[in-house]
């Protein structure tokens, strides 16, 4: 939906803002509303404030005000005022008040502890902060609730102890919560747990309540700080933010001021050198104040100033100064600038971590540092704990000078502190990891309800657990005291609910993340009353009781009986119901006074229903005689005949006055008489129905349903739920001995109607969509006023409603739809009684509109008889899948596009053959999708069908404009492309002769020639020529072809000379050189007593070679390979002589070893470890010993030998020694003993080992 550039409404014309006041003064927050009968809460910290001593709040028509008195430091808080859905936010800021100073006396000094040194001046009051600018900023949230005790905000001195409690109530819980606890805004103190810091937690059964604690143990300065404690569940979540204040003690009495003046001399002298104020600055804040000195919620932790000075650029050296009182700056730079110069190069390291490195969550992250010493070994830390490898999370790697650490899959966990050891340096960086931004994957969508129904905004987030922040018209919605509005969570879905909307609930509803929104109009229709039944006129007898009732749409209108015009109240005889939407009034025994006009108004409604009441005063004389019996169905219209109407489902009764003496037996029947009435589709013929009554007892009755009897003077007939089938004539017939009296009596039954038939769907637009649907087959005996039509997306389970007035035609154009979303459509009829039943679900459609009209639609190629296009897709397809195109034609002079293909074709490209030659044709191509064909995309001038004379042109690849060299037994396949209109001749030529079939293949089509040569050979080389001819036209190109094979062996290799230990050979080049160029030799040598021959030269480019290095006394023979592009010689050439080198006379004299003594004692390399076993099961107890020689090896048990015992088995293998005790008792428990002896000595091991019983089932039961 597209953004609204309606403006955002707020309730306030003037909102309250964030103020400062002094400690003991008063101020005003004042607010207008835009509507003068608003009505405005206040609160302070989420809780209501009602007007008190402290708290004064007046209103007066649009203007709202809140006064606070005596405002003290516990005022600084968040305030809001709450309009309708509008919430404005406001601070106070409380100031200290100024301390005035103190006067000492002239005669008393001032002692040195509590008074600053001259040269420092005490910093005004005015130039101080406002006392809440230390405090943090309010994290506060409305949250669901689950805490019923917070932890609170707490202060203890250093050194001392302190407990957080939270309590959460498990009465509304599945499972157990969760809690966290956390300081600042990550650290989870979960990992933190140890001497200073321990996490408990509790459950008590009896009040069903979860206690988690949080002990601090002899806290330290820099444990102040904000602290939060989250708990969780499945669907719930709650969060509490507190702080947690730590004080110095105070130890200023053994601090000497005049230490921190001492001059750093190195001859000893304490009055040359420079001043060091190091130590009066890191204990300023001691001496200055004696009293405790509170550590804020965000102070920094103590710095020192030569580190921030280090730090610092030069431009900014006066300030810092300024800020920490120092007077002689000139001194201490000049030692800063030697500090800067004494710094010392790390021997380690040649490249440290950078300070600090960020990736995003989900990524990974190399990080790399380069070390002095390439065989170094290096540890990597975070948060001081070692990282162990692993294969999937943490990697390590070693290249060279280069030590790598990569993090795959980062977290927030990763979120953390890394160091990177080697010895005693230590290079250390820290790892900032991004939450990406939370997406809105699905968004809001409109909605239009009635006034007091339900809404249900949902909206899908990329993440679990993320937050999200709802807007009313650009104004944040809070979950408020009456519980207007619900936010529902569960998963990646969000949800705001609004209980009963109203009119004040129209607008703009918008869900907001940190990477992104969404945003939704809620329509809110208060539709018109309807009166489903009206009252009727009334015709009663005295003592006779009248009742009056009607039916309207709204279950909660209430409304006011009035008779002519004065309200009628409930008395013994009147009596008032309202049942649903059911409103009676019921008069008992019915006097004269009571005729009249009465009628029913709604309340809010402006409009009544009214009937009139008629009194029949019934005089009956005694006359002895017999008086033949009477129907008295109209008493004013005196008519015999007349139709009553009655609404499906409610009561039918008839009452008919009746007289005669003495009393007449009445006999009502049904079906006697054809009506004409009826509906078409009734059934007319069928039996008659008949009821009788004498003496006021029914003597034959039919349907249960049906109800009749007799009052004095009047015969009632009820039908309980009227039917469409009980429509129809009733005919009722009063006898007596002096005659009877009959009268018809025609009923029809009315319903709402049908529903209709299932919708069509007959056109799609971009977004909209034309359904049509037909009338219901039957009406409910009233004429159809109109229909109702809903839609929903077909993932969707919700309907929205289209329109609320009813519309009266039978086609209707849907629009405000989403291009590419799959709908359904359905339909309501309307008559005067109500709404029919839904109609069944149209077919699903998608509202897409045609794509855009193809582009650059050319003329590729034409003949006497085809031409070919080619074209590109269009710019804009939309939401729905491109089916395909379709080309026309139309001859030049007609209007009659032709299609080219029978169907639509997927290519980009067509060939259209079978045209006649001559004819002047015009080409145009379009693109269908689900919506339609496009736009069409014409030629820009009709084509003639001829073809055009193209001149011959041979196209040569690159790579074959050169020499292309195979190797024998490669397969040489060239396509080349060439042009030219008609078809060329083709003919191809080696070395001036034509090709033969069988010596190389030729394959030719229309616009390329493919020469192919499946096994080459030495005579495939050679040049070949390729001629394109047309008529007299021609093109030519050659091809030379080269194929290279091993070389032959060189000639005639010879031992030209020896000298020591060298050898000169010769040889010649070989006969056959492969066909390409001899690129050199590899020279092997080989003792002739072994024949191993190894390699002297290799590559090597000349005919001659000296062989060096040969050992004396050997015989040599020599062979030699050539080498050409394709490989060496497969055969060598060997020499027909060896080469025997002289030796020289020497004596060689062995040298002389002493034998080394490898004895050794025996020593146990690996001890034998305590065990506790369970009994029943064979074990084991195992250590290693060296010893040379082998030492002899004894096993004891609580000092006796056990070698001997069949329970034990020992076993030795390379020195690891064994012993085994097969299924050992309780009474195999006791200390275990291995001694090793040899010559050189002994040597023992212990160990304890403990038997446990088993445990049988019995026992665990």
């Amino acid at each position: 939906m597209p953004e609204p550039v309606k403006k955002t409404v707020s309730a306030f014309a003037k909102k309250p803002k964030t103020q400062e006041a002094q400690e003991g003064s008063s101020v005003l927050f004042e607010a207008e509303t835009e509507k003068p009968d608003a009505k405005v809460k206040w609160q302070c910290n989420s809780n209501d404030i009602a007007s008190s001593e402290k708290y004064s709040i007046t209103a007066d028509g649009k203007k709202h005000s809140l006064a606070l008195k005596a405002i003290t430091k516990e005022d600084a808080n968040v305030y809001a005022v709450i309009a309708g859905g509008s919430k404005v936010k406001f601070d106070l800021k409380v100031i200290s008040k100024p301390d005035a100073p103190v006067e000492a006396p002239a005669d008393a000094p001032a002692p040195p502890a509590a008074a600053p040194p001259e040269d420092q001046t005490a910093t005004p009051a005015h130039d101080a902060p406002p006392a809440d600018e230390g405090q943090p900023p309010d994290t506060r949230q409305d949250l669901t609730g689950l805490f019923t005790e917070k932890p609170q905000s707490g202060e203890v001195t250093v050194g001392g102890n302190i407990t957080f409690v939270a309590k959460v109530n498990s009465d509304s819980l599945l499972k157990k919560p969760t809690i966290k606890w956390f300081k600042g805004k990550w650290m989870d103190l979960a990992s933190k747990c140890g001497k200073h810091l321990q996490l408990k937690e509790t459950y008590d059964r009896s009040s069903k309540f979860y206690t988690f604690e949080m002990q601090v143990i002899e806290a330290k300065p820099n444990f102040a700080g904000a602290y939060r404690c989250e708990v969780a569940t499945r669907d719930k979540f709650d969060s509490c933010n507190f702080d947690l204040t730590v004080h110095d003690a105070c130890a200023t009495e053994d601090f000497d001021i005049r230490t921190a003046f001492r001059r750093t001399s190195h001859d000893g002298n304490q009055d040359s050198g420079e001043l060091d104020f190091s130590t009066l600055l890191k204990k300023s804040s001691s001496f200055l104040k004696p009293s405790y000195r509170a550590v804020q919620v965000n102070a920094e932790p103590d710095k020192d100033v030569w580190d921030v000075l280090s730090q610092a650029p030069p431009s900014e050296y006066e300030k810092i100064a300024f800020q920490h009182g120092l007077t002689d700056l000139r001194g201490m730079l000049k030692r800063l600038k030697k500090m800067k110069k004494e710094e010392k190069k790390s021997e380690a390291f040649l490249k440290k971590l950078d300070p600090a490195y960020q990736v995003a969550k989900g990524n990974k992250i190399k990080l790399a540092i380069e070390v002095t010493n390439a065989d170094a070994q290096v540890k990597w830390l975070k948060n001081g704990q070692e990282i162990q490898p692993s294969a999937s999370k943490y990697i390590f790697e070693s290249v060279g000078n280069m030590r790598y650490l990569t993090i795959n899959h980062c977290s927030l966990a990763d979120d953390a502190a890394y160091c990177c050891v080697v010895g005693e340096e230590k290079s250390t960086t820290e790892l900032f990891v991004k939450e990406p931004p939370i997406e809105i994957v699905k968004n809001l969508e409109d909605q239009m309800v009635m006034k007091g129904g339900r809404v249900e905004l949902e909206c899908e987030v990329s993440e679990e657990g993320a937050n999200v922040k709802w807007e009313k018209d650009g104004v944040e919605l809070t979950r408020d005291e009456s519980f207007k509005y619900r936010f529902k969570k569960d998963g990646c879905k969000h949800v705001l609910i609004i209980n009963e909307a109203t009119k004040e609930d129209c607008g703009h509803y918008s869900v907001k993340t940190n990477g992104g929104m969404s945003m939704a109009e809620l329509l809110v229709q208060e539709k018109d009353l309807e009166v489903y039944q009206s009252i009727a006129d009334l015709t009663v007898k005295a003592k006779d009781q009248a009742v009056f009732k009607c039916e309207v749409s709204d279950e909660t209108v209430r409304g006011t009986w009035y008779k002519n015009g004065a309200e009628v109240k409930q008395d013994a005889r009147i009596n008032i119901t309202h049942i649903g939407r059911n409103h009676k009034l019921t008069i008992d025994e019915v006097k004269p006074e009571d005729e009249g006009d009465y009628t029913f108004v709604p309340d809010g409604h402006a409009f009544n229903l009214s009937a009139k009441l008629n009194f029949i005063e019934v005089k009956i004389d005694y006359v002895p005689r017999q008086d033949p019996p009477k129907i008295h169905l109209d008493c004013t219209g005196r008519t015999a005949e007349s139709t009553i109407v009655v609404v499906a489902g409610n009561k039918l009764r008839l009452d008919v006055p009746i007289t005669g003496d003495p009393a007449p037996t009445v006999i009502w029947t049904k079906g006697e008489k054809t009506s004409s009435l009826k509906p078409d589709g009734e059934e007319k013929e069928g039996p008659p129905s008949s009821w009788t009554m004498k003496d006021g007892e029914v003597v034959t009755e039919g349907d249960s349903r049906v109800h009749v009897e007799t009052t004095k003077g009047h015969c009632i007939f009820t039908i309980e739920g009227a039917e469409r089938q009980d429509e129809g004539m009733y005919s009722v017939v009063v006898r007596n001995p002096a005659g009877e009296d009959t009268a018809d009596i025609n009923v029809k039954v009315v319903d709402v109607p049908d529903p209709p038939q299932a919708p069509r769907i007959l056109s799609v637009g971009e977004d909209s969509c034309v359904v049509q649907w037909d009338p219901p087959l039957f009406d409910g005996g009233q004429p159809v006023i109109g229909y109702v039509m809903e839609r929903k997306k077909k993932k969707s389970y919700r309907w929205m409603r289209l329109n609320f007035d009813t519309y009266s035609e039978t086609t209707y154009e849907a629009k405000r739809m989403i291009e590419g979303m799959e709908y359904e459509m359905r339909v309501y009829a309307v008559n005067a009684i109500g709404m029919s039943r839904h109609s069944p679900a149209s077919q699903p459609f998608v509202p897409v509109a045609p794509t855009s009209q193809p582009i650059g639609l050319c003329l590729d190629d034409v003949s006497d008889t085809s031409i070919s296009l080619k074209w590109r897709p269009p710019e804009r397809i939309g939401s729905a899948e491109l089916e395909g195109y379709g080309v026309e034609y139309c001859k030049e002079g007609t209007d009659e596009w032709i299609p080219a293909p029978q169907g639509l074709t997927d290519r980009t490209s067509m060939v259209i053959k079978n045209l006649t030659t001559g004819d002047k044709l015009q080409f145009r191509v379009r693109a269908y999708n689900m919506a339609g064909p496009s736009a069409p995309t014409t030629l820009a001038q009709p084509v003639t069908i001829r073809e055009i004379m193209q001149r011959p042109k041979i196209w040569i690849p690159r790579n074959l404009r050169q020499t292309l060299i195979k190797t024998v037994g490669e397969s040489v396949n060239l396509v080349i492309k060439f042009q030219g209109k008609p078809r060329p001749k083709i003919t191809w030529l080696k070395d001036g002769e034509p090709l033969s079939q069988t010596f190389a293949s030729v394959r030719n089509s229309d616009v390329d020639t493919i020469f192919f040569i499946r096994n080459t050979e030495r005579k495939h080389s050679g040049k070949y020529d390729l001629q394109l001819q047309i008529e007299n036209i021609e093109d030519k190109a050659t091809i030379t072809l080269q194929v290279v094979d091993l070389p032959g062996p060189p000639e005639t290799l010879k031992i030209m000379e020896i000298w020591g230990f060298n050898v000169a050979l010769e040889w010649k080049a070989p006969k056959d050189d492969g066909n390409c160029e001899i690129t050199g030799y590899t020279i092997q040598k080989a003792e002739k007593k072994t024949m191993e021959w190894f390699t002297v030269y290799d590559h090597y480019r000349r005919t001659n070679c000296i062989a060096s290095d040969l050992i004396m006394g050997n015989d040599y023979v020599f062979r030699v390979f050539a080498i050409n592009q394709v490989g060496p010689s497969q055969e060598p050439c060997t020499s027909a002589d060896s080469a025997y080198i002289q030796k020289i006379g020497m004596e060689y004299k062995p040298p002389t070893y002493k034998d080394h003594d490898f004895s050794q004692a025996p020593k146990f390399t690996h001890p034998l470890v305590n065990r506790s076993i369970v009994a029943g099961y064979t074990t084991t107890l195992s250590c290693s010993v060296s010893g040379i020689p082998k030492p002899k090896v004894t096993w004891y048990k609580n000092k006796m030998d056990i070698s001997s015992e069949a329970k034990y088995r020992m076993l030795s293998k390379q020195g690891v020694l064994t012993l085994e005790i097969r299924k050992p008792c309780t009474f195999d428990g006791g200390m275990y003993m291995c001694k090793a002896v040899n010559n050189n000595g002994e040597d023992i091991v212990e160990c304890k080992l403990e038997v446990r019983p088993q445990i049988t089932k019995e026992e665990i039961d």
